[in-house]
């Protein structure tokens, strides 16, 4: 068979192969079969060493028109099954922008949330200002400002997560508060909203991470009736007309005198209820006037000024206020349950 024979042969057969090439690969191969190192029509340039010299120029024009040839034939088979493919990979992705699509489920505020602004609202129409602070905090301002020695009960480890001998994480928010009769003059009217930590068990009324806002006045003349009547106004902003205060003396180092506060049952307002226990209250914080030993470590002079103090547990006024039994739904994440709350 002659050059010009072979060559028309391989031509032929191409054209057969790319007739039923119906991807990228199938192409690929037929390239490497016929053009690549050791395909067909390479192999036909090899053996040009057999012609004599005068037949070696016609037969090399021979084969480089052949190779041309063929590459323009693969080139052209190649566009035709990209535009297949893009075709079917268009009508798989197809979208009809006119069809009505399922609405995104809407999520919902936390009830923690919910309360935790209603309160800096509540506060703020009074005229606090909100700080916010470092959760990892100094000893030096969580515990020896607010007037808790180093042999105090509540410095045990037990209660506080130490991170060294210095740095705890917060018990409370009231570093902030020890941090604004520092770096301020009085009057001062701030409340401090955040997350702070115990080293208690998690049950249906304890966790080792929840939230409190704290509240400081220092002014002129402040005194328990300023403490009582804002309160009031706390109460009833966030239970509604006919819920009082009632104060039961207690003990915080930071305050002298202290007081436990009680809120009218706002599910029975008073008349005594499952939830109150019958006794017509519910306790909801501790509050007092702020002791002279705290303004004077603070730099403020406790003969000339004098402030109140309170800190209110997000959780228990969430709680109450949405009647939740069990303080772990607040963090578990259940959307049912949050759900309820949209």
């Amino acid at each position: 068979m002659g050059m010009m024979e072979r060559i028309q042969e391989i031509r032929e057969r191409m054209i057969r192969q790319l007739d039923s090439a119906e991807n990228r690969q199938a192409l690929e191969d037929i390239r490497v079969s016929l053009l690549g190192k050791k395909g067909d029509l390479t192999a036909l340039l090899r053996s040009m060493g057999q012609l004599s010299p005068e037949e070696r120029p016609a037969a090399g024009q021979l084969i480089n028109e052949a190779r041309e040839h063929m590459t323009e034939l693969l080139e052209k088979r190649a566009a035709e099954i990209r535009a297949v493919e893009m075709a079917v990979a268009l009508k798989r992705e197809r979208l009809d922008v006119t069809e009505p699509a399922p609405l995104p489920r809407v999520g919902s505020e936390h009830p923690i949330h919910l309360v935790m602004n209603d309160l800096v609202e509540c506060f703020t129409g009074m005229g606090f200002e909100v700080l916010e602070g470092p959760e990892v905090e100094l000893d030096h301002y969580n515990f020896e400002l607010m007037n808790i020695p180093k042999n105090h009960p509540a410095r045990d480890a037990q209660d506080t997560f130490y991170v060294d001998d210095n740095i705890v994480l917060r018990t409370h928010t009231s570093p902030m508060q020890a941090r604004a009769m520092l770096t301020r003059r009085p009057p001062i009217r701030v409340i401090c909203p955040g997350r702070v930590y115990r080293a208690d068990e998690v049950d249906a009324t304890h966790s080792p991470v929840f939230h409190q806002m704290e509240g400081l006045v220092i002014d002129r003349d402040v005194n328990m009736a300023d403490l009582r009547g804002t309160l009031n106004a706390f109460a009833r902003k966030i239970y509604g007309e006919g819920i009082e205060t009632r104060f039961r003396p207690s003990f915080f180092p930071f305050t002298e005198p202290s007081t436990e506060v009680d809120l009218t049952c706002a599910a029975c307002h008073g008349s005594g209820c499952r939830i109150c226990k019958n006794t017509g209250w519910i306790e909801v914080l501790g509050a007092g006037m702020v002791n002279p030993r705290v303004l004077e470590m603070c730099g403020i002079d406790s003969s000339v000024y004098s402030g109140f103090a309170f800190g209110i547990g997000m959780e228990r006024i969430a709680m109450l206020r949405y009647g939740i039994s069990d303080m772990r739904l607040l963090y578990e994440g259940d959307a049912r349950f949050l759900g309820q709350f949209r």
